[in-house]
């Protein structure tokens, strides 16, 4: 089978952040067959963390899940009789939509394998795949490289891995020039694609003021492209008495945005893609973590204070959120001004 080169498909429907923690099952897969192809499908909108990683041969999409129903069989049907010509020896399925099984089936490849799961014990699931994995450990990075013992294969990277060019962070370099009178900074972005995982306006604002003041470190704010994200960071910039600098917040694309955490001294965010951008680049990262599952989901590094909301105050049950609330509320804002000086000494800064 080493002699052969393998054609593998790995299959993943989710956000930004989860397709970025399956980066270490196609670099394990790619290390362990280093002559096999190596393909993905994901939601068009997500795959974007993807782009520069060289361990990806070919990335294939179908529309997310806000199409019409109509749009989505056409899309799908489409890319499904697409990856079928690719005829390939292995799928590796890290979805749990049930939809995936039939899709594998006609795919037809050599061999799939997928999640055992208690939500998928129906013939939709269990007939399509040539064999179902039973998920281990905690966090969902090892869950995913679980997946590794249908083949029988030693998981050899571990590491997260989101790759940019080097034109990349010249651009952003460029950007940054005219606001910065040296690239010593600190990257703050406080929103996430869910309002519960927000943190206060005002206390942001109190932690970007003890920064610009208390070190030499200029912060620069980034978010997503929505309105919503940009008039966030704008309420807080206005609330700081030493403005932060929002000329990136909101025009740049992941890879610019892993550029600019890459060469940030160090990341100050909520529980969301950017987090596990910065864990990705090897970045020192402050997170805040309030009703989500900071054991399932911190950032899959060393390098890490995590800043949880359920040490001041009881964390709802999942079924039980309120998903307008912001948990993260009862986090002080002495707590983070703590965590920064903690980067700070340990030198991670600088």
């Amino acid at each position: 089978m080493e002699n052969k080169r393998i054609k593998i498909l790995v299959i993943k429907f989710k956000f930004y952040g989860d397709m970025l923690l399956i980066t270490p099952v196609i670099s394990s897969l790619k290390a362990n067959y280093s002559n096999s192809i190596i393909d993905v499908l994901g939601y068009e909108s997500s795959v974007e963390v993807l782009r520069g990683n060289h361990d990806v041969d070919k990335i294939f999409t179908v529309k997310n899940k806000q199409a019409s129903i109509r749009d989505k069989i056409m899309d799908y049907s489409k890319v499904v009789w697409t990856l079928r010509c690719e005829k390939y020896d292995f799928v590796v399925n890290l979805s749990e939509q049930w939809l995936t099984g039939p899709m594998t089936g006609l795919i037809s490849p050599e061999q799939s394998l997928a999640f055992k799961l208690k939500k998928r014990s129906h013939f939709l699931w269990t007939f399509f795949f040539s064999e179902l994995v039973k998920p281990k450990g905690e966090h969902v990075v090892e869950r995913n490289l679980s997946i590794l013992q249908g083949f029988n294969l030693p998981v050899i990277i571990k590491d997260t891995k989101m790759g940019y060019d080097t034109y990349t962070w010249e651009w952003v370099k460029l950007h940054l020039e005219e606001q910065l009178n040296h690239l010593k900074y600190v990257v703050v972005q406080p929103t996430a694609r869910q309002k519960f995982k927000y943190w206060d306006d005002e206390k942001f604002a109190e932690v970007i003021d003890y920064i610009q003041t208390s070190t030499d470190l200029k912060v620069i704010m980034t978010c997503g492209p929505s309105e919503d994200d940009i008039r966030c960071v704008e309420r807080i910039a206005g609330l700081c008495k030493s403005k932060p600098v929002l000329t990136l917040a909101g025009k740049i694309n992941l890879g610019e945005l892993a550029a600019l955490i890459d060469h940030a001294q160090f990341f100050i965010g909520v529980d969301s893609a950017p987090m596990h951008i910065a864990a990705a680049v090897n970045t020192p990262i402050i997170c805040l973590f309030g009703a989500t599952n900071h054991r399932v989901w911190h950032p899959w590094s060393e390098n890490f204070w995590l800043i949880w909301a359920g040490k001041y105050h009881p964390m709802p049950k999942r079924s039980e959120m309120d998903r307008s609330f912001r948990y993260l509320s009862y986090i002080p804002a002495e707590k983070v001004i703590d965590a920064v000086n903690s980067v700070m000494v340990a030198g991670k800064a600088g």
